[in-house]
């Protein structure tokens, strides 16, 4: 009796352990490890202070978001089991800071650091979203307008705008394809800061 009063109990906590939660259990995505970058020599050499960037109110969670552009492409909407493990702002902010310091033979700092820098970069995230043009078709959309600042004046501003095309219409493939447009955009972003961080 006792033995099968034991072996029920065990048949019970497995249940547990395969049932409802690994059915509900929601997919976490970062950035992953860092990829090798375009050019491995520092091409950047000034001191700079790299803000974290701002995004839309819409944007501040942890939503993985994508829009129905055949249906109405001003509704943005999130995957119900799968999300970032932080906003996208942050994810792409520290994602950019740490391809800045790689491309850097100066230093790169946050504004929390207190310390003074050359140059300051500001960033806003104005989209960050996989779009679907058809039920099976979407592409990855990333939008960030860049400033460069020196002495409190604006040195150059500029748009980055980089789509990528989804492998597969889920929500991991427009993570991949997401990620995919992020590392074109911070390629783009030090050819940028190269071009424009004077002496």
């Amino acid at each position: 009796m006792l033995r099968a009063v034991l072996l029920l109990s065990l048949a019970l906590v497995a249940g547990c352990a395969v049932g409802p939660q690994a059915r509900d259990s929601v997919a976490s995505y970062d950035f992953g490890l860092a990829r090798a970058d375009k050019e491995a020599s520092p091409r950047l050499q000034h001191d700079l202070v790299v803000a974290a960037p701002v995004a839309p109110a819409w944007m501040d969670s942890t939503g993985i978001y994508y829009r129905l552009a055949y249906q109405d492409a001003s509704r943005p909407q999130a995957y119900a089991q799968s999300r970032w493990v932080m906003p996208p702002a942050a994810l792409l902010g520290q994602s950019l800071r740490a391809r800045i310091a790689r491309a850097s033979n100066a230093a790169v700092f946050t504004p929390a650091d207190g310390a003074r820098a050359d140059y300051a970069l500001r960033l806003e995230l104005e989209e960050f979203s996989q779009v679907f043009d058809a039920a099976d078709r979407s592409r990855a959309v990333v939008r960030l307008r860049a400033s460069l600042i020196r002495n409190r004046a604006v040195v150059a501003q500029q748009g980055f705008s980089v789509e990528r095309a989804a492998a597969t219409a889920n929500a991991e493939g427009g993570v991949r394809a997401l990620i995919a447009a992020s590392d074109e955009a911070g390629n783009a972003l030090i050819d940028w800061l190269a071009a424009n961080m004077k002496k």
